[in-house]
């Protein structure tokens, strides 16, 4: 067993290797990006479970979406913890409400709202208002925002005077809004995400039965992505904990971009003074990012709060720089010369922006850079657009993340069925050929097709059958079958040969080895309604986030034409030394 719980231990750095030894305790992990955090805290909890200080079954691994616990509980399995649990804050929340509601309430927990707009739209409309959809999506942010604060309606009206008030609204109207949602809520027995912690927490504070059971049932804390803790997860947290300090916190101040939704890296960076006798441990060793990305990512964040000084830990790989591709209408700064380093075009609409980006992605491609080893990363939804129609038309395939999620595609998910209806029949032959097999049956063949519609259903079931090359050797239908099963739960999908669109937001915790940055200009990033000194902070972070997706190839792209106004390049160009 010792021998087992040290080869745990074989792959990590001296840092990372810190981590995973200190097993108990208060532990606060500063880790960088790109790092190799998620890497220390799941070998941390599998040296644990292996040298015998964690029972798996005690362990619970906590993050913010369900692709993140679906990878850190992949990777837990894969390192022989299979016992652990892995869940988002929600998601943990939501299965102990259930599991308490019928005892110490009676009948079944309130159903849980799917989402806020449709309901905020109703009290609205009952109201007497006319409001844009972006408005109601505003509010539903703002009732989010004041929920995670923990602010009763009374409470969010003394400070109402700080927020922003949605266009169309007073701000009598808008807490009138607030009161309307919640008796909404209260009149058809629903509760929202955030009620859900809202009404756990009370129920462990007020229930010593309760946190009796879940004290019992978990000994051992690991929090991811500690920097976007709430007030309201952070009350939640501690009502798990009790008296007792097992915790393994992780983060990054400079990555903390969800402020607006209640987010606080102050939890993180106090975590000190909340366990005086805690252990810190720095990750600032990037294996990610070739040394003239982390050079610049760091000159961004210079001398603010918590940021860390990386080191880059690997040199630029030559054959997975793209040739430079520019259109006439482009004007480039000197710092692209160089093999690796960042480079910049400004130019003259959104137009030439988007048809010089997918040129610059096709020549890479036909340089050899896989598809999947390239995002274009924006700060609004709304620029995804023309950068698809500008790809498409050079027939380039594109997938814009978050839009659908991967197993919920009606081809994947009639593919999944009959997968899992194979599995039900012992097979002895090897796993390739029977889901080949499979897919075949459902119309798949081995060579792709023409129209961007078959393509993009074909890339989607061929990335199915790239699954059995991640499987260990031996593994059969029935094991395959299962391993699906867990990934559809978890949303932990596979890679599919498509270029990436992403807004910035949805892009954390990935990475590429080309990234396009486009729209780096001011009123863009920074989005024109950051004004003071606290978000103007937080499109920095956002800015920093994005530049560090990036391996090998990072381009940046700003355009002086808006809808109404000339625009100049983005403040955070000057301050990470790309223009003067």
């Amino acid at each position: 067993m010792a021998g087992e719980a040290e080869e745990i231990l074989a792959p990590l750095d001296p840092e990372q290797r810190e981590i995973a030894e200190c097993l108990r305790g208060p532990v606060s992990v500063l880790a960088g990006a790109g790092t190799g955090k998620t890497r220390a805290i799941t070998h941390r909890i599998a040296y644990g479970v292996r040298s015998g200080v964690y029972a798996a079954d005690r362990v619970l691994a906590v993050t913010f979406t369900r692709k993140a616990a679906g990878e850190l509980q992949g990777r837990l399995r894969a390192l022989g913890a299979e016992g652990v649990r892995a869940q988002t804050f929600h998601g943990a929340a939501l299965a102990q409400l259930g599991h308490f509601w019928p005892q110490l309430i009676g009948g079944a927990a309130p159903q849980v709202l799917p989402g806020k707009v449709a309901a905020v739209s109703q009290v609205v409309e009952s109201q007497g208002l006319r409001l844009s959809g972006e408005a109601l999506r505003d509010i539903a942010s703002e009732i989010e925002w004041r929920k995670t604060s923990m602010l009763s309606i009374d409470g969010y009206e003394a400070r109402i005077g700080e927020r922003p008030i949605p266009r169309g609204l007073t701000p009598e109207q808008l807490l009138e809004v607030h009161r309307g949602y919640a008796a909404l809520l209260e009149e058809r027995r629903q509760v929202d995400f955030e009620d859900v912690l809202v009404l756990l927490t009370g129920m462990l504070e007020t229930e010593p039965r309760a946190a009796l059971q879940v004290r019992e049932r978990y000994r051992f804390f690991t929090v991811d992505e500690y920097q976007d803790v709430s007030p309201l997860q952070h009350a939640l947290l501690n009502m798990w904990l009790g008296n007792r300090d097992d915790l393994c916190v992780v983060g990054d101040a400079s990555q903390t971009i969800y402020s607006f939704a209640g987010a606080s890296s102050s939890y993180l960076l106090r975590f000190g003074s909340e366990y005086p006798h805690a252990r810190e441990v720095r990750l600032e060793r990037n294996y990610r990012s070739a040394e003239p990305i982390v050079r610049l990512s760091n000159r961004l964040m210079r001398d603010r709060p918590g940021a860390l000084t990386l080191r880059a830990a690997r040199d630029v790989r030559p054959e997975k720089v793209a040739t430079d591709s520019t259109s006439g209408g482009a004007t480039r700064s000197p710092a692209g010369g160089a093999a690796g380093a960042p480079n910049f075009e400004w130019f003259a609409t959104e137009h030439d922006e988007a048809i010089a980006v997918a040129e610059s992605i096709a020549g890479a491609i036909a340089s050899g850079t896989r598809p999947s080893e390239i995002a274009v990363l924006y700060r609004m939804n709304a620029q995804s657009a023309r950068f698809e129609e500008a790809l498409q038309q050079r027939g380039v395939s594109v997938r814009v993340h978050g839009a659908q999620r991967f197993f919920e595609r009606a081809d994947v998910r009639q593919a999944v069925m009959l997968i899992r209806g194979e599995a039900k029949v012992a097979d002895p032959r090897p796993l390739f050929q029977i889901v080949s097999d499979v897919l075949r049956a459902g119309g798949w063949s081995s060579r792709p097709p023409e129209g961007p519609a078959e393509r993009e259903r074909w890339e989607a079931l061929s990335a199915l059958l790239s699954l059995v090359d991640e499987m260990p050797p031996g593994t059969g239908i029935r094991e395959f079958s299962e391993e699906l099963l867990a990934r559809q739960r978890a949303q932990h999908e596979p890679t599919l040969e498509s270029v990436t669109l992403s807004a910035i937001h949805a892009a954390k915790g990935l990475e590429w080895s080309m990234v396009h940055v486009a729209g780096m200009s001011e009123g863009i990033l920074p989005i024109a309604h950051a004004v003071d000194e606290e978000s103007i902070e937080e499109e920095r972070r956002l800015c920093y986030v994005a530049f560090t997706r990036a391996r090998d190839v990072l381009r940046l792209s700003g355009v002086a034409g808006g809808a109404r106004e000339t625009r100049t390049p983005s403040r955070f160009l000057a301050e990470a030394g790309i223009v003067h």
